[in-house]
Parts: structure tokens; C-alpha cells; sequence
């Protein structure tokens, strides 16, 4: 954690849209004592409990999930048949990546495909402060052991990531980011093409409601495409 807060003490030296990676890399970068954090998580649970006893909420949950439903249904069964053709054509897609996403978390892997955004965001940096410090950012958050969201990569892989982080250069995470996608590839994107999520686009059939369990605060792709110039490569 004190790494964390020395990175947010030199956003500085970083243009704005650095500080949106940060933030998604980090969250909001405040330490909290363990007592601290047990008596905000009773408030919110007593905020909510009031919350929802309210019909305004049901309301506003009822037209969220509409709206959600509304977006699902502008992705026409033609557009979801040609993810299907390849992986590269469901990541170049900005609907079929946002689906990818989805599906993923309820394998709770998104992690996969949060480093894959992370790493093709980190290749279009140009300022060398700005290499070392997002460099850094994602070797904790993604690579380093028990990182909060951990790919799963071979030891040899880590350990050349490892001894380079303090010099990186933008094909750092060439490797991994290659491993990453291989496993996707083949692993869960075959499982996405038979997940309801998917047939249920191609067959035009409205959209089943999903459990989504987050094991820890991660970015997703709804999130980072607030970095507007750092996704175009998708659209």
C-alpha cells in the first residue's frame, strides 16, 4: 500500500488522463485501518437496509435493468453472429468486448481481459515517466504475487516481468499480455460461444439476468472507455 500512495503522490507529473488510470488501476487510493473499514462497511449496510424500504428504490432498480435490457437489445443478432467467427473480431468490437467482460465475471476471470486493456492502453504511452509509473501500476495490481487481480502466468514469464519492471520499456508485458490472450482464446471464449450470454444474442431472445460476484475492485471496460483516445483501438 505504501507503494500505492507513492504513486499517487507523483500524478503530478502525469496529463489528465493518466489520473483516470490510476484511479481504475488503485481505486481511490485511501488506507483504511481494519476497524475503520468494519464500521463503514455496518453503515452502508444499515444505509441500504433503510434504502430499500423505500418504493422509489425499486423504482430506480426496475428502470436501471430496463436500460440495461434496452442496450442489450440494440446488438443485433447479425453483429453477435461475427464475434464468433474469431476471438479478434469479438475484441475489436466494442459491444462484443463489453459481452466478453460480462461473461467473464461470471467466471470471475474478468481479470484476464482487465490486464489485456491494461496492456494495450500501456503500449500507446508515449512520456517515459508515464511508462514507469502505469508499468508499475499494473505489475501490482495484475503480476506480482498475490496482486489483487492475479493472471495466471508461468514463472518464467513473471520473473523476466520482474527484473525489468524498475526499467521498463513498452514491450514489457508483450509476453504475458500474448500468454493472457492465448488462454482466453482458448479457453474461455469457446465456453462463451455456448454461455446463454451469447446464444441468446444470436437467437434474439431478450437477455437472462446474471449473478455477478466481484471478488475484489477491478476496472472493466464500461469503466475505462472514460480514457476516450486510450481505446479507440477497438472501435
Amino acid at each position: 500500500m505504501a507503494t500505492s500512495l507513492f504513486f499517487f503522490s507523483q500524478l503530478n507529473m502525469c496529463e489528465p488522463k493518466e489520473k483516470t488510470f490510476f484511479k481504475l488501476i488503485y481505486g481511490s487510493g485511501k488506507e483504511e485501518t481494519s476497524k475503520e473499514a468494519k464500521i463503514r462497511a455496518k453503515e452502508k449496510r444499515n444505509r441500504l437496509s433503510l434504502l430499500v424500504q423505500k418504493p422509489e428504490f425499486h423504482e430506480d432498480t426496475l428502470s436501471s435493468r430496463s436500460g440495461q435490457l434496452a442496450k442489450e437489445t440494440r446488438i443485433s443478432p447479425e453483429e453477435a453472429v461475427i464475434w464468433g467467427e474469431s476471438f479478434d473480431k469479438l475484441l475489436s468490437h466494442k459491444d462484443g468486448l463489453e459481452t466478453f467482460t460480462r461473461f467473464l465475471k461470471t467466471e470471475f476471470s474478468e481479470e484476464n481481459i482487465e490486464f489485456w486493456i491494461a496492456c494495450e492502453d500501456f503500449k500507446k504511452s508515449k512520456d517515459p515517466q508515464q511508462i514507469i509509473h502505469k508499468a508499475k501500476a499494473i505489475y501490482e495490481k495484475f503480476i506480482q504475487n498475490d496482486a489483487p487481480q492475479e493472471v495466471n502466468l508461468d514463472f518464467h514469464t513473471k520473473e523476466i516481468i520482474t527484473r525489468s519492471i524498475t526499467q521498463p520499456t513498452l514491450h514489457s508485458f508483450d509476453a504475458a499480455q500474448s500468454r493472457v490472450y492465448q488462454l482466453m482464446e482458448q479457453d474461455s471464449y469457446t465456453r462463451f460461444l455456448k454461455s446463454d450470454i451469447y446464444l441468446d444474442l444470436i437467437e434474439g431472445r431478450p437477455q437472462r439476468p446474471t449473478n455477478l460476484r466481484r471478488r475484489s475492485r477491478s476496472f472493466t471496460y464500461n469503466e475505462f472507455q472514460d480514457v476516450k483516445s486510450d481505446v479507440a483501438i477497438w472501435l
